[in-house]
């Protein structure tokens, strides 16, 4: 975020077949720079809040499932939370090539990572390509205006104080822009929904400790090489202050988590499909009419 085959198995899913971005291809992350905030983050062993409630929320979707899966897999750049909860799942980095073989598994788990993407809809096709047919794909991340607050701080301050603007904050994508990749990777029933999760911070210093325990320090590849100036820092704490108070606590921030959850089937001939056009039995004006007792 801040300082993206078993012998039996079925066919993949239409859609895109996803490489390796190319060469010529538009990079957001630097993926060396992103591993190592992420070990860092691993070694350090905090258990941060934003992994434990993501997973719990997922835990929670899939026990509303009438299924059981038998055959998981997560895809994290943070592996240890996830698998401590899903011990029978296959645990794999969120690589431009996912280390998934086709058709092998009846649930894929794309958890945080999605953001960090240079192909997104890539990731999910090839999420959608492990699964056997009605397997289920769930992806979460963060969108919509997730740390708005202090991307705007970050911009003001640098501008006031060098005159420049680098990025410092990974872009988020709109719930609607996010939910449509879900159809564009071949998935079936998509379904695509967003919960806020605010939370109260003393000031900029502890936020920033906070997203380098979860691994989200700046790793966008067009990042400055060079630290940050304190004055641009303490600037920024103090905008930040200025543009995002906490209205419960006086004299700490608050910031908004926007965490999006895409939910879509590997397609199946058991799943409802649509009425082929002109096969509807009755007109719109008859159904909307009034009933006559």
């Amino acid at each position: 975020m801040s300082d993206h085959v078993p012998p039996q198995s079925a066919p993949p899913p239409p859609g895109p077949h996803p490489v390796a971005p190319g060469a010529g291809a538009p990079r957001l992350a630097d993926r060396t720079a992103l591993a190592r905030n992420r070990a860092r983050a691993a070694r350090a062993g905090a258990q941060d809040w934003l992994h434990q409630l993501v997973l719990a929320e997922v835990q929670d979707r899939l026990a509303e499932v009438n299924r059981r899966f038998t055959a998981p897999a997560v895809v994290t750049g943070l592996p240890g939370p996830w698998a401590a909860a899903f011990p029978d799942a296959r645990i794999v980095a969120d690589d431009p090539v996912l280390d998934l073989a086709a058709g092998a598994h009846d649930l894929v788990i794309h958890a945080l990572a999605l953001h960090w993407a240079d192909d997104p809809v890539g990731q999910i096709a090839q999420a959608a390509r492990a699964l056997v047919p009605d397997g289920l794909f769930i992806a979460v991340l963060p969108g919509g205006r997730t740390l708005a607050p202090l991307r705007d701080a970050l911009a003001q301050a640098e501008i006031e104080v060098t005159g420049g603007l680098s990025p410092r904050v990974v872009p988020f994508g709109e719930i609607r822009d996010l939910g449509a990749l879900l159809a564009r990777a071949g998935l079936a029933l998509p379904v695509a929904d967003q919960f806020t999760q605010n939370v109260s911070y003393a000031g900029l210093l502890p936020l920033a400790r906070d997203l380098r325990a979860m691994g989200e320090g700046n790793a966008l590849a067009r990042r400055l090489r060079h630290p940050t100036r304190r004055a641009v820092l303490l600037r920024a704490a103090a905008i930040l202050d200025e543009i995002a108070p906490d209205p419960q606590e006086p004299g700490r921030i608050r910031v908004g988590f926007d965490l999006v959850f895409l939910t879509g089937w590997a397609p199946a001939d058991s799943q409802p499909k649509p009425l082929r056009p002109g096969s509807a039995t009755m007109s719109l004006a008859a159904a909307l009419s009034p009933r006559t007792p």
